[in-house]
């Protein structure tokens, strides 16, 4: 049951309605049993739910455990650590041994163990206390609009409003509604349209060069920016509609002036996870400039680890760390050439030039990050430079899965996305939208329903494809 198939929305109309009947104080078993009838319906074997609820049971008694115990948290808090991330360990790992052979992959398992992990160290570190019921527990863990995708959520955010019970709220539910309608427009208007041309020249990169791969480098990075934030807008609206918010994940990345600055607004929860779980930890810049670096290197190590077990997500991984330690070394430099060329910090000028450069060395690290290996990355990079810019005109882009029409409509979906994040980042455009007369505001919902219903992915036959980051 994907987020975009009509089966979940029927499964969520159900759960919606049985939210609003049942007394505020029972809300929460709504919440619950919608959470595991639809986990229920994306595991093909008993044993990925049984390790599921075992992971679950596991954490839950760790957690309790380290509440009450002083003198053993440290040897609890490892035990508990090592057995909740077990299991993601050895599915990363997995691709690293010889032969290869089958494991057990809980849906959602890369995204609930950090939950996870974070639950426990916070519980160490005092930061939020131990939930005693092992079913409200659950609920934390398996809430089933981010499951499996995220955000990733702390307990302190997200717990208290799925076990208070919440009004139905008319501003929040339309507010919902309309974050539904925006990531469905992202995913079938952008993301799956972008794909077909992407995956084309990605899965055959050996027969393009020059333009063919510019395009489908340039295309991936917006398709997965998309892709992913689409699944998370679709998931912040199903959950506004029990009138619970779910953190940001995305702040306008591409707009990046530094990779640094990037990493603060791509993938939010994630990066903020690795801040706080993995790079201060180690020291983070306390311990001087080259332990600095170390920590860089080993924090976006283990983020290249998380997305996959090939070599070119290590090598993904690491890029960005190499990338963080050479924008501080050459922090001086670059200011004195853009100073010796006349381009102030407050002029546009300046700030197109660092977005441009930022956004070229991001595509870089997704041509590594998408291709089918290490070597194939490489070489897709070696022919970006093949000089072919004639076949943007005769034709040639337009036969691979894309004719003109395909890429009209693609190009001024990601004219609108411009748009609307530019109206974002000024002001809230979903105030700007509730402001407006009720005939402004059904006249824009159905314009939308129907640009997506004729000119999205299912309007030519193709079926929406997962979400990729279900795929970490």
């Amino acid at each position: 049951m994907q987020y975009t198939s009509l089966a979940f929305y029927m499964f969520l109309l159900a759960a919606v309605v049985l939210y609003y009947i049942v007394p505020v104080k029972y809300r929460w078993y709504v919440l619950l049993a919608g959470s595991v009838f639809f986990y229920a319906s994306l595991i093909s074997r008993k044993l990925d739910g049984i390790l599921f609820l075992a992971t679950i049971l596991i954490s839950w008694l760790t957690g309790i455990l380290l509440e009450k115990e002083n003198g053993n948290r440290r040897i609890i808090l490892i035990a508990g650590l090592g057995l909740s991330v077990l299991p993601l360990l050895l599915v990363k790992l997995s691709g690293f041994m010889p032969g290869g052979f089958s494991l057990i992959v809980p849906a959602g398992l890369s995204f609930y163990t950090l939950q996870i992990v974070s639950y426990l160290v916070d519980i160490c570190r005092k930061d939020t206390q131990a939930e005693h019921n092992f079913l409200k527990y659950a609920l934390f863990i398996s809430f089933f609009p981010q499951i499996i995708q995220g955000p990733i959520p702390r307990h302190s955010q997200l717990a208290p409003q799925l076990y208070e019970g919440h009004r139905f709220s008319e501003k929040h539910f339309f507010g919902g509604l309309q974050l539904i309608l925006y990531g469905f427009f992202l995913k079938l208007m952008i993301a799956d349209k972008a794909g077909i041309f992407a995956s084309q020249v990605f899965d055959h990169s050996a027969q393009y060069s020059g333009t063919y791969l510019w395009l489908a480098a340039i295309l991936y990075s917006f398709q997965l920016y998309a892709d992913f934030f689409s699944c998370v807008t679709i998931c912040q609206g199903v959950s506004a509609l029990f009138g619970i918010r779910l953190a940001e994940n995305f702040d306008h990345p591409y707009t990046a002036l530094s990779i640094q600055e990037f990493w603060r607004r791509w993938h939010i929860s994630l990066s903020s996870w690795l801040r706080d779980y993995i790079y201060i930890p180690l020291g983070g810049s306390r311990k001087g400039e080259l332990r600095r670096y170390i920590n860089l290197l080993v924090t976006f190590l283990v983020s290249g680890i998380w997305h996959g077990s090939g070599l070119n997500y290590i090598a993904w991984g690491l890029l960005h760390g190499v990338y963080q330690i050479t924008g501080r070394l050459s922090s001086g430099l670059r200011r004195n050439m853009y100073a010796a060329a006349g381009l102030a910090e407050n002029t546009l000028a300046y700030r197109t030039i660092r977005r441009l450069g930022t956004f070229f060395w991001v595509m870089l690290g997704w041509i590594v990050f998408r291709a089918p290996g290490l070597r194939a990355a490489l070489s897709f990079i070696r022919r970006l430079w093949v000089w072919n810019p004639w076949t943007l005109f005769d034709g040639s882009v337009c036969r691979l899965g894309l004719d003109a029409r395909d890429w009209l409509v693609l190009l001024v979906s990601l004219f609108i996305m411009g748009v609307i994040s530019t109206a974002q980042m000024k002001g809230s455009v979903r105030e700007w939208y509730a402001r407006q007369n009720i005939a402004v505001r059904w006249v824009l919902c159905f314009g939308m329903i129907f640009m997506i219903w004729i000119f999205g992915t299912y309007g030519y036959g193709f079926a929406a494809g997962d979400f990729i980051y279900g795929g970490f």
